[in-house]
Parts: structure tokens; sequence; C-alpha cells
């Protein structure tokens, strides 16, 4: 399974680009708003760090504005991906991306049958939301379960890229589920190193160690 960082940060994405552990990178315009140099700058900042995917996302609703910002979004970097909501607009920008062989994320996914329609208009990525169906009280995990079932049985290569992780053990199921990718923050990428038995174990050598007297 791929892991993406969900960031505009560009220190936390040197943090784990120099340890080797992610594979590219999400945003969203509320993670860009927070960035004090502007939407273009910090996405060409973004893209040069990361030599994977960056998911980029437009924010007009409506399809001609759609093509129009996804168009100079695009231009930004060989490795941009488009992002784009599943409404009957997205869906048909996908499609007019994807038929010219720009990679689409299809984002704001809560639904399976949305999940199907995303993979016929030909979207690189599918985001399922996790947490956020979870916070109604709904099972984000099984969304995963189910999208993956779909695609196997029909062959679509839509990779799921789950979305809206809240924590290390979403991570873990949505690994056992299927998913291609999970996207996450620095707190939870950092979270999936830490084992208490390991910090133990490690306090351990090091003492027998020190008292050992012995060198490397």
């Amino acid at each position: 399974m791929k892991i993406f960082l969900d960031t505009t940060n560009l220190e936390e994405i040197k943090k784990y680009q120099s340890i080797g552990i992610i594979d590219g990178v999400t945003t969203n315009p509320s993670l860009m708003a927070k960035s004090e140099e502007g939407f273009y700058d910090t996405a060409r900042q973004i893209c040069e760090l990361v030599k994977g995917d960056v998911s980029l996302e437009a924010v007009a609703n409506e399809y001609d504005n759609m093509i129009v910002e996804g168009n100079k979004i695009l231009e930004i970097a060989p490795n941009v991906v488009i992002k784009l909501p599943i409404t009957f607009e997205g869906l048909k920008a996908c499609k007019y991306f994807s038929s010219r062989g720009k990679k689409v994320n299809m984002t704001l996914c809560f639904s399976a049958n949305q999940a199907l329609l995303a993979a016929k208009n030909g979207a690189t990525y599918i985001s399922p939301f996790i947490g956020r169906l979870d916070d109604i009280g709904e099972d984000g995990m099984e969304l995963i379960e189910d999208i993956r079932i779909i695609y196997d049985n029909y062959g679509f290569e839509t990779q799921i890229l789950a979305a809206s992780i809240r924590s290390a053990e979403h991570v873990h199921e949505a690994a056992l589920c299927g998913a291609d990718v999970a996207t996450m923050g620095s707190k939870t990428l950092s979270e999936l190193v830490k084992h208490p038995l390991t910090d133990k174990g490690l306090q351990k050598f090091t003492e027998d160690w020190a008292n050992s007297g012995m060198k490397i």
C-alpha cells in the first residue's frame, strides 16, 4: 500500500521524504488556505519535493470552470493529479481529463455507487472519506471493502485512496481491506512506527550495551 502525506506543510514533506516512506502528497482547499505563499507557489514547491503524485484540487463547481482551473493546475508540474468532487459536473470533467491522459483524483466519496461512477469515467484515484463516515455512525472501512469488491469484479484500474484517516488503526484496517493508498496527516503518520514494546526493548538493549563496556 502506498502512503501519501495529506499536507501543504513543506517542512513536514521534507521530513518524511528524507525517511523514504511517502509516495505522494494530497492537498485540499482547506489545507491550501493555510499556506502563506499562495496556491501556485505552494503547489510548485510541493511538486519539486515529491517525485510521486501530488493531488491539487479545483475549487470550481461547474464543468466549464473545472476545465479551466484543471488545465491551469496541470501546467504546474508533470506529477500533478487534478482533484475533483464526485458530482455530475465533476464526473463530466473527470471524463474530459482522463480521456486526454491526465490523472484524476475523485474526492468526497461516501458511497460505493459514487466510486463505481468515478471508475467508469477513468478516475486514477477514488478518495473515500473513512473518518467522516465514522463520525455519522456509519462504517467507513466497510465502504473500502465494498469498493474493493466492485473494482475487482469488473477489473477497474482506479486506485482506492483511503482518506479522512484519523488513526494508525485506520491505516491498519485500510491495508487489510485492500486499499491501494492511504493518505494521512503527519500526526497519524508519526504514530505508525510507535509501539511501547519497541521503546521498552530499545531501552533495555541500550542499557545492557552501555553496562557491558563494549564498543563497535
